[in-house]
Order: C-alpha cells, then sequence, then structure tokens
C-alpha cells in the first residue's frame, strides 16, 4: 500500500569548501504505516559534528515509529481519539533517543584535534556538548486512513492529494519563532515542535525536504508545482530517481548552494488510480505559469 524513496545531494558550496554534506534523509515502510524524514545539520562552527547529529535524529524518528506502531491496529484506534497527545509522546521519543546517541556518540568518540583547532583558548568549553550535533528535523507518517507529522526548525511538508491540490502543511517559518531556527541541540527542544494532522482528504504522497528545496524556488506555487511533478512519476519511482537527482542538483550548483535533502512517502495505489488526474492538474499549472510569465512580459 506505502512505497517512497529519499535523496540527499551535497551543497556545492559544501564541495568547493571540502565539508561534508550535512544533511540526512531516509523513509521506511512498516506494518501499517510508511514515515518520510529529513534533517539539516546546522553549519555554523560550534555544530562541528552536525553531519552525525543529522544522521543520529533521522535513525532516532525511524526506531520510535518502530516503538509506536508495534500494534499498528491499537495505534490507530488510539490516534484518531487523542492524536495531539500521542505526537507528543512521539517527539518526546524522538528526542530522548536523540540524545542517547549522542551521548553514546561522545563517550566513544572523543574530539580529534581537528575539531579543537577550531576554537580559541576557552571557547569550546562554552559549548554546550549536545551543540556540536545540532539539527533541523521533519518527519511525515502516512498511516491506514490519515497522516500527521512533526518539525523543529526550517524546512517544508508539502502533501499532494488524490486530485492533484497540494498543501503546505506546515508554513515555511512556523517551526522558526522570531525568525530564529529551532533546533535539536537547543535546551527546551521538546516544546519547540510543530506538527499537523490529516483526516479528511485522501493523500497521494508527502514530501518532507530540506531548506535547501524551497529556497531554491522563486515562489511557494513554483515549489508547490513541483511536487505535482514529483506525484506524477510515482508510478515509475526507480526511472525518475535519476533525474530527480541531476534536478537537484542542478538547484544547488545554481541556487544557494546549499545541501538538499528529499524524502517522500506514498500510497501505492492512488499513484495508480490517480495518475490522469495529476497529470491533468500538471498540465493546468504549466498553463497558468505560462500566463504569469505572458503578463509579467506586458507590463
Amino acid at each position: 500500500m506505502f512505497d517512497g524513496f529519499s535523496l540527499s545531494v551535497m551543497g556545492a558550496s559544501h564541495e568547493r569548501r571540502n565539508i561534508v554534506c550535512q544533511d540526512s534523509s531516509a523513509f521506511k515502510v512498516g506494518n501499517g504505516y510508511a514515515v518520510a524524514v529529513v534533517a539539516d545539520g546546522h553549519g555554523s562552527k560550534k555544530h562541528f559534528r552536525s553531519d552525525v547529529g543529522s544522521r543520529f535524529a533521522v535513525e532516532a524518528v525511524l526506531e520510535t515509529m518502530e516503538v509506536f506502531f508495534k500494534d499498528p491496529d491499537d495505534f490507530d484506534a488510539n490516534f484518531k481519539t487523542g492524536h495531539k497527545r500521542i505526537v507528543r509522546k512521539i517527539e518526546k521519543y524522538v528526542m530522548m533517543l536523540w540524545d542517547q546517541k549522542i551521548t553514546e556518540h561522545l563517550a566513544v568518540t572523543k574530539l580529534t584535534n581537528a575539531e579543537k583547532a577550531r576554537f580559541k583558548s576557552g571557547e569550546l568549553a562554552e559549548i554546550p556538548q549536545v551543540s556540536y550535533y545540532g539539527t533541523t528535523l521533519i518527519a511525515a507518517v502516512m498511516c491506514r486512513g490519515y497522516m500527521f507529522g512533526f518539525q523543529i526548525g526550517d524546512g517544508s511538508l508539502v502533501t499532494v492529494f488524490e486530485d492533484g491540490d497540494t498543501s503546505m502543511i506546515m508554513d515555511y517559518e512556523e517551526s522558526n519563532p522570531a525568525n530564529i531556527t529551532a533546533s535539536m541541540c537547543n535546551p527546551n527542544a521538546a516544546s519547540m515542535f510543530n506538527s499537523f494532522y490529516v483526516d479528511k482528504k485522501k493523500v497521494l504522497c508527502v514530501c518532507a525536504s530540506t531548506d535547501g528545496l524551497y529556497t531554491s524556488f522563486g515562489s511557494d506555487q513554483d515549489f508547490l508545482d513541483y511536487h505535482t511533478i514529483i506525484a506524477g512519476q510515482l508510478t515509475n519511482v526507480d526511472r525518475f530517481m535519476q533525474s530527480l537527482t541531476n534536478n537537484i542538483t542542478k538547484r544547488t550548483k545554481f541556487g544557494t548552494e546549499d545541501d538538499i535533502s528529499i524524502s517522500c512517502v506514498y500510497n501505492t495505489e492512488l499513484a495508480e488510480s490517480s495518475l490522469e488526474a495529476v497529470k491533468a492538474k500538471i498540465e493546468e499549472n504549466k498553463r497558468v505559469a505560462a500566463m504569469k510569465r505572458a503578463n509579467l512580459l506586458k507590463q
């Protein structure tokens, strides 16, 4: 019933400066659910292990879903009557696992001379160790007849419905109060998550992406239309992945030069049955975009 894909591309600026990709992404199809997850490690000096932190964040989500969906029938029954409470439990569980992973990593991976050399005398001692691993996190979970997700920090979640309509479930800056990027390394991180729940419309797919993808587009509408195109390719993902990789690589080279990650899960039955409706929506989007361009040229 469910399937998915995930992809992370190193930013052009990271390649040029010989910096590792700080993004991580994954998807998992489990018993009664499918989860898409991306994480974007912070690039500033004090977050020098953020690539590890983003990987741990992704792993924590996948492991958390396995725990909570141990009995999918029981989860479905409880979730529909108490989804806010359960999502909060999931967020806290993810944070607990992430903290555990960092504690274990610090115990076995001592700071290297190269890591220490980044800082002047006394600077490193003032940085909380958890900040070394700072990262954002976005996850979306498709279930049987509903979906939910949660986010801390920037990045985007886009849902495509069976008729080809799209929605940014949470505004791009919703998880960033006062334009300050929320992070899993913040002391009050567990209270900084935002979440959503959808149960009234059939969801074809949901995509989570790091901020490098969103900022490579000129408008929200262009960004949403891009996801409609993705939805139109889900009946042949293997063939589509190479063109998607090529496109995202171009976007980082000629856009923000940041790392870009995208993860998508989708309903395989709707991908087939909604294909014509999605293709019609893609053509409609092209016509609307062409009209906008023509009107701009007339001005």
